[in-house]
């Protein structure tokens, strides 16, 4: 009776698409290409709108700041999907459950290392900057 219910089980868990997965997540992370925010004339601008992502794989990301506007970088939907290992700014590694924003108010830069638990589309922005163009999405299979 107890293997028919673990196959039941197996089976069930097979349609379903749950994955498995053995050994440290957070190692040999994906370097994604570095977010600049406050490129352009006007300092609106950023080098990237959209990060394609997959739940279960290690990612690093690099955040910086022109300095040209101040930027309360935020994505709330990634914050509470992913795993934060850690950020790194200003020679500190910074170990957090999980982050609220990323404040430059000059020119700088903040690395984090995180792995998506939760598939869906997040978005990223700028904090009242968004209608000016500094925002983007991370999108998590």
């Amino acid at each position: 009776m107890k293997m028919h219910l673990a196959a039941t089980l197996a089976a069930t868990l097979a349609l379903t698409g749950a994955a498995y997965a053995k050994g440290d997540l957070t190692l040999k992370p994906v370097e994604l290409p570095e977010l600049t925010v406050g490129t352009g004339n006007a300092g609106f601008g950023v080098s990237q709108t959209t990060y394609e992502l997959e739940t279960g794989k290690a990612y690093t990301l690099t955040v910086k700041s022109t300095g040209k506007k101040e930027c309360a970088w935020q994505a709330p939907g990634l914050f509470q999907s992913i795993y934060l290992r850690k950020v790194e700014a200003g020679g500190m590694e910074i170990k957090a459950m999980t982050l609220t924003e990323l404040e430059f108010e000059e020119e700088g830069e903040a690395e984090m290392f995180f792995v998506p638990i939760k598939p869906g589309t997040f978005a990223w922005f700028c904090k009242g900057m968004e209608e000016r163009g500094m925002k983007g999405e991370f999108i998590v299979k």
